[in-house]
This record gives structure tokens, C-alpha cells and sequence, in this order.
């Protein structure tokens, strides 16, 4: 059993260098991985399998097992003590299995230095120190270049997605919908919306207490976003005051339960040095024949006409047609809605 040849480590160096999503690029880094150690595994059944942490506290843990479409098996105690203890403290550890294996847990980071999985190995050979050295590379080459990445998609201000990056992830969301709805699985069973947020009256902020004063209600618009929706809804920072989001629900009351709990909370909130705030929806149902413009202009209708009829409300695209109250209405003066 040979360690892998440098030929080897540069092929999956350039696949790992093509990837331009974080997520996907994860899962081909233990692909590359799975690749390097396959030959010399034997008869070992998982070899490369991702772990992440659902609730690190509780030890819940879900898993991606590579080259294979079933779920590893149940975790043990002791193997569920070994992933919070890399998750917790982001430093590599060896797990001894009861059939006298030995699991190599590396711990995946994002650019913030944060464990966001665990990437468990398990081969006869990971004693090898070259292989062990070769991992090592590959992962810190990962985070360096998921740092590039995340950089290029992220608003610099507010840290949320760019506006460049909408038009990919909506087309990522429309073609998991239509796989979902051809396996006929669960996925097919939730519905999708997009939704745009408008800060009310911001241009009245930057010209009463500037435009520094601005920026911190844009950053801090931002962290209650983070704070409030999940860690899977899609948040962007689209074009000044204005946000859009992609959410996945199981109906439509749930996204407008979710809406406007999070515009109440806007409400509430006191902004620093300029007290309260509101915040206008405008949300449309996302179907696998839309494209990103007509999500856009579906969203952007509802949110003019939660904007010309009082502002610090919501508003849905398909129930104001079902009303019929978008036929009178007219939005040729935006400035008049600022």
C-alpha cells in the first residue's frame, strides 16, 4: 500500500480550486479525500464520512457518508463524546472503534477559525504520516480557499449575501425543488418564497444623522436577520436599505407567521442614535418555473403596496392578487416611497 502520488494530491487540488460553493466545495474536498484513501482501505465500509453538529450540547449529529447514499450507522456514546470534543475545541483526535479500527476525526473550518464539521477517516494505513500530513494540507487548503469564496459572495458591510451571488442560489433552490418534486420525497412537500425587506423612510436616517449613523442600522438590521431566521434561509443584502430572502416553509401561514414576527421585532428594537425603526415585506411563493427577475418583480410589487398603505406591514404577491387589490396600483414616483 502506497501513500498517494503527488500526481493524485494535484488532481484533487484543481477540483477542489474549481468549486465556487462553499457547501458543494465540502463535500468534494471529502470526495478528493475518499479518493486518496480508497485504494488502500481494504475491506473498510465508510472510509470518508462528514459530520455535522445539529445540537453540539444534546451530542446530535447528522452525517454525509461519501460514495454512498444510505446514512452511516447509529453513533455510539464514546464516538458522540469524540465529535463535541472536536466540534467544542477545533483540534484533531483518533477514535479506537470496538472492532479495533481507528477513526481519524479532523476538525473543518470556516474563516472565522469555527469547526463547522468534522470530517471523520478511517483506513489501515492512517498512521501514515505522509497521508496524515497530505489531509492536514488539504483541509487548511480548503479553508483558505472557502475564505476566497466567502468572501466574493458576502456584502462587506452587513456580512449577509451579495447581490451578485442571488441570481446562482435562486437557481440552486429551483432546481432542488424540481428534483424533490421528480423523487416525489419530502422536500417536495415544503414551498419556497422569496421575500424583500425595505427599510421605512431610511433616506430621513443618513440626512438626520448621516450616512455613518446609516450604516450601523444596515449592520445592525443584519445581525437581528442572522439572529432571527435559520441558519438554512438564504439572507442577502440586495441594494442599499434593501434585504431579500429565500425561505423554506411548510405552508404559506408558517413564512407569514415568520414575516412578521420578525417585523414586529424590527419595531421594537431600538436602533442606536436614532431610537425606532420599522420595516416594510413585500414576499412571493417561489414555483420551479420562476426565474430570479420575475421573483423579483413579484416581491417588489407587494412590497410598493405594503409601502403605499401605511408601511410596517406585510405583504403576499399571490393573496393582493386574489384580493384584486394590486390593479390600482401604481408605482411610476419610488421617491415618493423612500
Amino acid at each position: 500500500m502506497n501513500p498517494p502520488s503527488i500526481q493524485t494530491v494535484l488532481t484533487n487540488l484543481i477540483a477542489l480550486t474549481s468549486e465556487r460553493d462553499v457547501f458543494q466545495l465540502e463535500l468534494l474536498l471529502a470526495q478528493s479525500l475518499y479518493d486518496l484513501i480508497k485504494p488502500m482501505t481494504g475491506d473498510v465500509e465508510n472510509p470518508v464520512v462528514i459530520y455535522r453538529a445539529i445540537n453540539v450540547e444534546k451530542r446530535q449529529f447528522n452525517s454525509v457518508v461519501i460514495d454512498k447514499k444510505t446514512e452511516a450507522e447509529a453513533l455510539s456514546d464514546a464516538f458522540k463524546e469524540s465529535l463535541a470534543y472536536g466540534f467544542i475545541s477545533g483540534e484533531f483526535s483518533s477514535f479506537k472503534t470496538q472492532q479495533g479500527g481507528q477513526v481519524n476525526l479532523y476538525p473543518l473550518k470556516n474563516t472565522n477559525s469555527r469547526t463547522v464539521a468534522m470530517i471523520a477517516v478511517e483506513a489501515p494505513v492512517i498512521n501514515d504520516n505522509q497521508l496524515h500530513d497530505t489531509i492536514t494540507m488539504l483541509l487548511q487548503i480548503h479553508q483558505n480557499f472557502a475564505g476566497l469564496i466567502t468572501d466574493n459572495e458576502h456584502d462587506t458591510l452587513t456580512g449577509l449575501l451579495n447581490r451578485k451571488t442571488f441570481e446562482g442560489k435562486v437557481n440552486k433552490v429551483l432546481e432542488q425543488m424540481l428534483k424533490s418534486a421528480k423523487r416525489k420525497d419530502d422536500k417536495a412537500n415544503f414551498i419556497y418564497f422569496l421575500a424583500i425587506f425595505d427599510i421605512d423612510h431610511f433616506k430621513n436616517v443618513n440626512d438626520t444623522h448621516g450616512h455613518l449613523v446609516g450604516d450601523d442600522v444596515l449592520r445592525q438590521m443584519s445581525k437581528l436577520m442572522k439572529e432571527t431566521f435559520r441558519e438554512k434561509d438564504l439572507l442577502f443584502r440586495y441594494g442599499g436599505e434593501e434585504f431579500l430572502g429565500i425561505f423554506e416553509c411548510a405552508n404559506a401561514k408558517d413564512i407569514r407567521q415568520l414575516l412578521e414576527r420578525f417585523m414586529v421585532k424590527v419595531s421594537k428594537f431600538e436602533f442606536p442614535k436614532v431610537g425606532k425603526v420599522t420595516l416594510s415585506i413585500g414576499y412571493t411563493e417561489i414555483f420551479t418555473y420562476d426565474n430570479s427577475s420575475q421573483l423579483v418583480s413579484r416581491a417588489d410589487q407587494a412590497l410598493y403596496y405594503a409601502k403605499e398603505n401605511g408601511r410596517n406591514r406585510t405583504c403576499n404577491f399571490e393573496q393582493l392578487i386574489a384580493d384584486g387589490a394590486l390593479q390600482a396600483l401604481k408605482v411610476e414616483n419610488n421617491a415618493e416611497l423612500l
